[in-house]
């Protein structure tokens, strides 16, 4: 007998920028626990695609590919579309795609501006609101990844800084209003993986010794907590959740 088609039932997240580092956390996370994907990556089609491999492997045809600029508007609105073409529903949208790099004030431009504002928080307010009536009939999540920056801004980072502390108040907005259908909240990672090719090590040493937990944390702490704020029946929503080791509360 062939076994049945759970796809219709089977719960669908849609992780922006879900293929490396963090991203790809959550989404194991979240495919180790029967949902389903929707893996969207930019310009990282070789590390999507081996991680679309990897986890249709464990459960066939459980994970679809998506590639999309998301800081254009029709783009990121097309990107929610097919997804929800793909399976016609949309339980978990994760909002982690990102550009993060320096603007020092001496030589920020306006090109700059117009990516990290727009990787940061133009995409996902625009995703959000395209994928709004489909994730109040499913009931759904939203999880915006901020950033302990967005509370203190970060040194050279002025720009990713605002995007963020943006990004935060739109979590709180959208969570009022797309009440009680849809849960909004955010996670803000504190050292959770070097940025690539920054921090020698004296400066790394430095920074640990800032922490209270004194170390860096893993891409699975972030999973845990994705996990966990989109869990079902929550009366969670509106909230940003630090995961730090403890960053935030010695600045």
């Amino acid at each position: 007998m062939p076994e049945a088609d759970n796809s219709a039932t089977t719960k669908v997240a849609l992780v922006t920028g879900g293929a490396r580092r963090l991203g790809a956390a959550m989404v194991r996370a979240f495919h180790a626990r029967g949902v389903d994907i929707a893996l969207h990556y930019n310009t990282s089609r070789a590390a999507a695609e081996s991680l679309a491999t990897e986890l249709n492997n464990r459960r066939a045809h459980s994970v679809r590919l998506f590639s999309a600029d998301l800081c254009e508007h029709a783009v990121s609105a097309s990107l929610v579309q097919q997804v929800v073409s793909w399976r016609n529903r949309l339980d978990v949208l994760v909002n982690n795609a990102s550009s993060f790099y320096p603007t020092p004030l001496e030589d920020a431009s306006e090109v700059e501006w117009n990516d990290l504002i727009a990787s940061n928080l133009k995409a996902p307010f625009f995703i959000t609101k395209t994928a709004a009536p489909t994730l109040r009939e499913c009931k759904g999540v939203v999880l915006n990844m901020v950033d302990i920056n967005a509370e203190r801004p970060a040194d050279e980072y002025p720009i990713y800084s605002a995007a963020k502390a943006g990004l935060v108040n739109l979590t709180k907005w959208f969570a009022a209003h797309l009440a009680p259908e849809v849960r909004v909240n955010g996670i803000a990672p504190g050292a959770i993986i070097w940025p690539e090719g920054e921090a020698d090590a004296t400066e790394r040493e430095a920074y640990l010794a800032s922490i209270p937990l004194h170390s860096i944390g893993e891409p699975e702490e972030i999973a845990r907590a994705a996990v966990f704020l989109c869990e079902p029946d929550s009366y969670v929503t509106g909230q940003i959740l630090a995961v730090d080791g403890g960053r935030s509360v010695t600045w």
